[in-house]
Formats: structure tokens, C-alpha cells, sequence
């Protein structure tokens, strides 16, 4: 993988500043620390920061097709290569390297912007058309690497991460307060909402067209599933069980083409065990593994992991954390995930891929993304059990579960929201998010409700299907919404892509494999919550290769105490100063005195109660939220150093328009 940045004039056909460029790739020099390059000419910039993992001497970027009509910078992986490479000297093209980022040259110049529907991998890519003056922005389908943009002085600039974006001098760091009320709706921005005012996300699916000023967002693919009752279903389900098994197995082989080493995360649970136990299979020798350890901080899986390595043969590194190691390590998350963060054994996941960093891998397989095709979270399940329920009795769980908790907070009654419907339907998460949003009238400042306006948060969802949802099941409603909304939007942020590539380590992903999402969307929804057993058919997959003790545990959430860490005797220093009355005036997103009670009142409340959850939550969003605007938005709030753009050095835009810098 790599980082990508640039710019296009929307107005004309001037010089991008060289030095405005090189700094957007310093500010993502972690993403590829091996080699960096740009291409500058009248009226467009590209530029790469390059993380060597296929053709480690010719995979040089930006690069050009034969005659320099095409230029391409790229971050991810085309899966198929070696296969799309052969189709592509079939077809008479000249390829002048073996990495996969020349293919895309020539799949343009083959399908112009049909390109995308070749393209199978995980990627961000930027495509000059010098003939058509057009530039091409697109994003892989489920959202894995992230880009984004923004417009300023009539040039649109581009980045794989935030930090590139306001690298160029160009765009100021600005809250952007509808990504803050997203937080406190679904646990993030959303998939094109940032936290920065005039910086969006391209979402997963989509390209941007960029040609004569005029910028288009498009759809090229989107997930789908069977009308309600046409789904795959068989009287023996033994050959679908094989064929997922089959469809597990080429996905992780495609994941293993490298010309670096490559290894895994285990957890010990059912997910990461089989795509570790997949990966042993195909090479014939074991595959070293690295695991998570929590002292005091959250469920410890340390046995589970080391059962699963010694089955496997695998040699295993633990990283151990405690909870004042995660209050410690968090200032990091944030800054990498440029963002609020919520769950803070992402932490861990920061310091497991530093460790990887360190024995010197620069790629790791992870076992996320099986939860989400395969109905692996608590939600569905609760789901089910409501839409099992009789008639209103039913309807009405989910409102006295919120009744109950607006009784027991700081003994007054909050402000229920009203019930809210996402693409025409009520998803499993629905509740949740109801839940989480009850904290608002509690917390929030009179000037943050004044600056939101009429703003409703799920009015910004991306739901591109929502004229097909109201025909699915609904476990497939709620899957649908899983993937847009916190794959894309939340595990993909604070657990994959950006958290990896901070210690310049590339994630991938089997179950997000193209082929895997088809077969699970396409399978009868009995299959992956079979009663209340979740992934039903990837447990009889792991029957098949590991031990029946892995494949019938049930499901751990990786998760680290949330208000422990901030609430706490451990809790850091600046979680205080983050906090005071001081600090939350500043920033003006939350009621000081609301806040000092709602603390105060916290380590009150028993741990079982609906409003112990849901201000464990919020408190944590609050936290984080004053950390992140004291990163990005100015400092002055604590005692931790805010981020600095790299400084931008004088230079002549010829001295770098066509070599490596």
C-alpha cells in the first residue's frame, strides 16, 4: 500500500507549488516510507509515498502509460494481477514493471471509466487523462482505503488521509459539528462526512470525475441481496458449506501474493483462527501470528490466541496492555485516525501493528469483516428475538428498553428522540443508535444545538439501495447497514487501514474478498444466524480445519474498558484538563456543567443499568471528541502536543515534476 495526495486546477491550467505538494506527501510519509515521487505539469499534481510489498525494485509511482498520455498514482492492491496482467499483454499492451499499479494505465485506456468494474482489490486510486482533461478519483468497493478531498482557491486537493489535505496550506482545520453529531448518533462521521468542515470521504463504491472545473460523483457498485424468500437454501447444506470453504480459501491466497513476508492477527476466536489456519494450509508451514493481551483492561483472550498458535504451529507475539497503557497510547489513536475515537482497544490494535512494524513485516492478514457478511454482532440476534416477539409486545421492547434508561439518569427524565427509519426500514442497530443519541439533550451546549440547526444526521447516510432494502430480509437490511455505515465508516477508520498504515503496515481483508460478500449477501440468512448461533456456516467451515473447541466458541468482543480509561483512578492527566470547565468552554460542543455531573454521578450508577452504558459511552465520545479538536483544531486545551503540518521547504516545481525526490 502507499499514500496518495494531489491537486487539479478547477479554474484554468495552473502550476500546482511543488512545495505545497511534497509537503501533502510528507504529512503521509508513514503510509510509504520507502520511496516518493510526484508528477507535476500545467493544471494538475499527483504524488505517492510508496510502501514496497510487490515488485520491490520497478513498482515506482506515478507512473505513465507508453506514450505519457495517462498518468496513475494508486494505494492498495489489485488482487488478481497476475491474471489481469496476462489479459492485459493479450491485448497487446507494454508492460514496463510487475506491480499492479501500471494496470491501471491500460484498464483505462481498454474501459475508460468501466475500469472500476475490473478492478478487484482494496485501493485509492488518482488517474490523469492528459488528452480528455480529466482526472479520475475512485475508491475500492467496501470502503478498505480511504480518500478524500476538498476545494480551496480553485484547486480540488486530494489525500488518503485528512492530514495531507491540510498539509497544503490551503485548507484549515475546522470542525465540522454534523460529523460531531454523527459520533453521538451512529459511533462515527459517516462514509462522506468528516469531522473537518469542506474535507468529504469519496464513499466506498463511488469515483469522482473531475473535467472543465466541473467535479461528479458516481456510483459503479454497490452491495445487493436476494429478494426475501429467493435467497440460496439447500435440503443438505454441506455444499455451501463447501463452496464457502473454497471461495475462504482462494481469498486468502490472492492475500498471500507478495514479495515481502506476510503474517497474521489472531485473536484466538473463530474469525482470525480460520484465516490463520487457511494461510497454514495453503503454505505448508506455519504463518507467524500476533495477538492482543489485555491486564485489567478487557476481555484477555491470551489463552484462546496461544491454544490456536500451537495448534497451528505458528509462532505467536503477544503485545500486553493495561488500562494506563491505553490512556497512553490513545492521543496516538486519534491523531492516526483523525478523528474522535470510541473504542479504545483500538489502542491495542496502534501498539499490535508497531509491533509487526518492528520484527520488520510490512503485511498482515486480519480475520475483519466476518461479523459483518456473516451476522456475527449481539444486534442481530436481538433482532431477531424482538421480531420473534408477538405482535405489539415486540414493537414495544425496544421503547421500554429507552424508557427505562431515560428514567435513571441524573434523576431526570431525557428527552427520547424520535424512532428514525434508515433506507425505509428499521435495521437491528436502529435501537442502538437511538440509545447513544439519548445523550445529547444531556450534554449538549446550547451553542452546539444553535450551530447544528435543523440537521438531521441520518438524513447524510449513504444508503444507495434504499429502493431495493424494503424487499430483503431483514437480517439483510441490517447487514446492509453494517457495511455502509460501520464497516466503511467506523472499523475501517479506527481498526483497519488507518491504524495499520500509521506503523506502515498493510491490513487485508479475506472476508471482504468480492467473491465471499457475493456468496454471504447470496445464502439464506438461516446460514449466518442459525437460531441464535451467529456465523453458523463459517463455524462448520472451521469444523473442517481446526479443532471443534475453536469452532464452537462463542464470540468475545475485542473490546477495552471505555470508561475506565477516561474515568478511572489511571485515567492520564490530560483527560482532566481535556475536560474542565476551561477546556470545554473553548471548544463549545458541550454543557460544562452537564458534563462535571454526568462524571461525578458515573461511578454511581450500577455497571448493569441501560444509563451506565449509554454515558460510558458518551463521556468516552466527549473525551475524545475535546482530544481530537486539541490535536487538528488549534491546541491550547492540555498539556499534549497538537499536530503540525511538515514544514514547506522552497522548491523549484521542474526539479520534481518527472523524478523521485
Amino acid at each position: 500500500m502507499c499514500g496518495i495526495a494531489g491537486a487539479i486546477d478547477l479554474t484554468g491550467n495552473r502550476t500546482f507549488p511543488a512545495d505545497r505538494l511534497l509537503a501533502m506527501t510528507a504529512a503521509i510519509a508513514h503510509r510509504g516510507p520507502d520511496d516518493e515521487q510526484v508528477h507535476v505539469e500545467p493544471g494538475v499534481a499527483l504524488g505517492a509515498r510508496r510502501l514496497s510489498i510487490i515488485d520491490l525494485a520497478g513498482g515506482r509511482q506515478p507512473i505513465a502509460n507508453e506514450d505519457g498520455s495517462v498518468w496513475v498514482a494508486f494505494n492498495g492492491e489489485l488482487f488478481e494481477y497476475p491474471e489481469l496482467r496476462q489479459e492485459l499483454l493479450a491485448r497487446g499492451h507494454r508492460l514496463a514493471t510487475r506491480c499492479d499499479t501500471e494496470a491501471w494505465v491500460h484498464l483505462y485506456e481498454d474501459h475508460r471509466e468501466g475500469m472500476f468494474e475490473k478492478a478487484r482489490g482494496q485501493f485509492a486510486v488518482s488517474l490523469w487523462d492528459r488528452a480528455n482533461r480529466t482526472l479520475i478519483l475512485g475508491r475500492d468497493r467496501v470502503g478498505i482505503c480511504p480518500l478524500y478531498y476538498a476545494e480551496a482557491d480553485g484547486w480540488l486537493l486530494w489525500g488518503s488521509e485528512v492530514k495531507a489535505i491540510l498539509a497544503s496550506g490551503l485548507v484549515p482545520a475546522r470542525p465540522d459539528v454534523r460529523g460531531i453529531d454523527h459520533l453521538f448518533t451512529f459511533f462515527c462521521a459517516g462514509t462522506t462526512r468528516t469531522f473537518f468542515e469542506g474535507i468529504t470521504s469519496i464513499p466506498p463504491g463511488h469515483y469522482l470525475r473531475i473535467r472543465g472545473g466541473r467535479v461528479e460523483r458516481r456510483l459503479y457498485w454497490d452491495f445487493d441481496f436476494p429478494d426475501a424468500g429467493q435467497e440460496r437454501r439447500m435440503a443438505d447444506p454441506a455444499p455451501l458449506v463447501g463452496e464457502l470453504e473454497g471461495l475462504l480459501q482462494q481469498a486468502v491466497e490472492r492475500r498471500l501474493r507478495s514479495d515481502v513476508p506476510v503474517v497474521t492477527y489472531i485473536s484466538g476466536g473463530l474469525d482470525s483462527t480460520v484465516i490463520l489456519g487457511l494461510c497454514s494450509r495453503h503454505r505448508g508451514e506455519p504463518i507467524p501470528a500476533f495477538t492482543i493481551g489485555f491486564d485489567g483492561a478487557g476481555p484477555d483472550e491470551r489463552a484462546h490466541s496461544e491454544e490456536a498458535a500451537r495448534i497451528l504451529g505458528s509462532p505467536l507475539t503477544t503485545v500486553t496492555m493495561d488500562r494506563a497503557g491505553i490512556g497512553a497510547t490513545f492521543p496516538e489513536l486519534v491523531r492516526a485516525a483523525e478523528g474522535p475515537v470510541l473504542d479504545t482497544s483500538c489502542a491495542a490494535l496502534l501498539r499490535l501493528a508497531q509491533a509487526v512494524h518492528q520484527q520488520g513485516y510490512k503485511v498482515v492478514l486480519t480475520g475483519e469483516g466476518a461479523d459483518e457478511a456473516l451476522a456475527g454482532y449481539v444486534w442481530y440476534k436481538t433482532q431477531k428475538l424482538r421480531d420473534a416477539a408477538y405482535g405489539t409486545i415486540g414493537r414495544a421492547i425496544p421503547r421500554a428498553v429507552r424508557n427505562l434508561a431515560a428514567w435513571t439518569v441524573a434523576g431526570r427524565r431525557m428527552v427520547i428522540p424520535p424512532e428514525q427509519a434508515i433506507g425505509g426500514v428499521r435495521p437491528a442497530q436502529q435501537d442502538m443508535y437511538e440509545m447513544i443519541s439519548q445523550s445529547k439533550p444531556i450534554l449538549y451546549s446550547s451553542s452546539m444545538w444553535q450551530r447544528l440547526g435543523d440537521h438531521n444526521p441520518y438524513d447524510d447516510l449513504d444508503i444507495s439501495a434504499a429502493e431495493r432494502m424494503g424487499r430483503w430480509h431483514p437480517l439483510n437490511q441490517s447487514l446492509y447497514v453494517g457495511y455502509k455505515v460501520m464497516l466503511a465508516g467506523l472499523l475501517m477508520i479506527s481498526k483497519g487501514d488507518r491504524i495499520a498504515m500509521n506503523a506502515s503496515v498493510e491490513s487485508r481483508y479475506p472476508y471482504l474478498d468480492d467473491d465471499v460478500i457475493a456468496f454471504a449477501s447470496g445464502i439464506s440468512p438461516e446460514y449466518k444466524l442459525h437460531g441464535l448461533t451467529e456465523k453458523w456456516i463459517l463455524r462448520q467451515v472451521a469444523g473442517r480445519i481446526l479443532p471443534k473447541a475453536i469452532a464452537n466458541r462463542p464470540k468475545t468482543m475485542f473490546r477495552a474498558s471505555l470508561a475506565q480509561t477516561f474515568l478511572g483512578p489511571q485515567r492520564p492527566a490530560w483527560v482532566d484538563q481535556l475536560l474542565s470547565p476551561e477546556s470545554l468552554r473553548a471548544t463549545g460542543y458541550f454543557d460544562v456543567d452537564s458534563v462535571l455531573a454526568q462524571r461525578k454521578l458515573q461511578s454511581r450508577l450500577p455497571r448493569i443499568t441501560p444509563a451506565r452504558f449509554i454515558f460510558d459511552v458518551a463521556l468516552t465520545c466527549v473525551a475524545s471528541t475535546q482530544l481530537w479538536h486539541h490535536i487538528f483544531c488549534g491546541g491550547g486545551l492540555c498539556d499534549l502536543p497538537p499536530w503540525e503540518p511538515p514544514r514547506r521547504e522552497p522548491v523549484a516545481t521542474g526539479e520534481v515534476a518527472a523524478e523521485s525526490v
